[in-house]
């Protein structure tokens, strides 16, 4: 039976790394990007991504602020892939470099509806089917754990004195954080793996997903129900 991948998450760096490195495990995979619905400085608002061109992708739809479209997408996932073996959930959120007496109504829906509400839905959904499926791997990636006002990350932006803030960002980091590490905390007795990986920095997205991707294969037990940290030196958390 061949392997079934499922990639989501936002259009970034980190996620075409991700699609092309299940590009080389598959002949085909499943992807899907969260629609960029914030609008640009000139007003527009363009809802839909731009398809992933890796090769072997098949571009699935996904409304994330709707439980009917997520478990619409996993059923589709299934019958494009036959399964899903391993379920790959890539966080990272675009930047809103916003003021909060700025910061619109609308935004504020899409960061909800799109950012937060999207994953609780979709992790729901693949649980459910993992469990049923009695196997396969859900892992949850995001570019930085640590959510110190000082240190935290959100793609190459940080918090700090004279610097832009991205307004949004590092709330749907920190809300996609908080839910996956009660998700894996309560992986103890499920049939499937639940993983967590993080600590890659921008430019080194392809030696992290390799990474990524080579811990996913060893299918071992001790690898599930923790956080996997990446360092140069290939050190877990």
């Amino acid at each position: 039976m061949t392997r079934g991948i499922l990639i989501c998450g936002n259009k970034s760096s980190l996620f075409s790394a991700a699609a092309a490195e299940a590009a080389k495990r598959v002949e085909v995979f499943a992807s899907v990007q969260i629609p960029h619905r914030f609008p640009t400085p000139g007003g527009r608002v363009d809802p839909m991504p731009q398809e992933e061109t890796a090769g072997g992708a098949i571009p699935l739809s996904w409304n994330p602020a709707s439980p009917i479209s997520a478990r619409t997408l996993v059923l589709a996932a299934e019958n494009r892939l036959e399964r899903i073996n391993d379920a790959v959930l890539v966080c990272s959120p675009p930047a809103v470099f916003k003021t909060a007496e700025t910061l619109m109504p609308q935004e504020i829906d899409i960061l909800v509806n799109d950012e937060i509400k999207g994953w609780f839905f979709l992790i729901r959904e693949l649980a459910l089917y993992f469990r049923r499926a009695g196997a396969g791997s859900l892992s949850l990636v995001m570019p930085e754990i640590n959510t110190g006002n000082s240190s935290f990350k959100s793609g190459s932006n940080a918090w700090g004195k004279n610097t832009p803030v991205d307004l949004l960002g590092p709330a749907s980091l920190a809300s996609f954080q908080s839910f996956s590490q009660s998700v894996i905390a309560s992986s103890d007795n499920v049939p499937y793996q639940v993983m967590g990986f993080t600590g890659y920095e921008a430019g080194s997205e392809t030696e992290f997903v390799s990474w990524l991707f080579k811990i996913i294969d060893e299918c071992s037990g001790k690898n599930s129900g923790r956080w996997h940290r990446y360092s140069k030196l290939r050190l877990f958390r």
